[in-house]
């Protein structure tokens, strides 16, 4: 998708602090970080969500899980860490390319939402 700010970003036409880059998936620092940890992983290809998600997105969506924990050690989230994924408008999605958020650091994540 031309206009979309992650693929953007996966083209190079936007600057992104990389973490890690293959040919399934791209991570990189959140501009806006909530934690002394916080970077995204997303799918070279553009996916809107995960409702639009299908079996031909496995390997990116599998590679992007199988990262995780291998990147936010490295990054410094060494005793734990949360995987976000918002998905919609009821879910907070912002930026309609799916994406995890890793966040993570030292004790400073709060509870789980309250019900």
């Amino acid at each position: 998708m031309s206009d979309c700010l992650f693929c953007k970003i996966v083209r190079g036409e936007i600057p992104a602090k990389k973490v890690h880059e293959d040919e399934h998936v791209l991570a990189f620092h959140d501009i806006n970080p909530i934690a002394p940890v916080h970077f995204l992983i997303i799918p070279k290809a553009h996916v809107a969500s995960l409702y639009e998600c299908e079996a031909g997105h496995e390997p990116a969506l599998g590679r992007m899980l199988a990262v995780a924990g291998r990147l936010a050690r490295e990054q410094g989230a060494t005793d734990g860490f949360r995987t976000i994924i918002n998905t919609g408008r009821v879910g907070r999605q912002e930026v309609y390319h799916v994406h995890i958020h890793i966040v993570g650091g030292p004790d400073v994540l709060p509870g789980m939402l309250k019900r």
